[in-house]
């Protein structure tokens, strides 16, 4: 299986980017810049891979907001498509949820 990370890389360092309806309202929700999570995809450190998802292959990565803060978020590629990127949706992590390095989830 070709790994869905680079490409996703590198169809944002291109230009070829969507952000999803559910996305922009997760952005707005936490106070996120579109622009901040763009910018920042080359640092972005994945955490969970879903490669069978039925929209089409998707990561949850982390990355970092302009002040350092942790962000996760769901970058995909649609199913039976080769570009562009989409930014599924993007939201600051629950300290309850997450591990403290926000890479594992917090078993019950």
């Amino acid at each position: 299986m070709e790994m869905v990370w680079p490409r996703i890389v590198d169809l944002v360092m291109r230009g070829e980017v969507r952000i999803s309806e559910h996305g922009y309202d997760e952005l707005s929700q936490d106070g996120l810049l579109a622009r901040e999570i763009i910018v920042g995809v080359q640092n972005g450190r994945v955490v969970e891979e879903y490669p069978d998802y039925p929209k089409g292959p998707c990561v949850l990565v982390l990355q970092r907001d302009e002040n350092g803060n942790p962000v996760h978020v769901v970058w995909g590629i649609s199913r039976n498509a080769a570009s562009p990127a989409v930014l599924v949706t993007a939201y600051r992590p629950d300290a309850r949820l997450w591990s403290e390095d926000w890479t594992r989830r917090r078993t019950k």
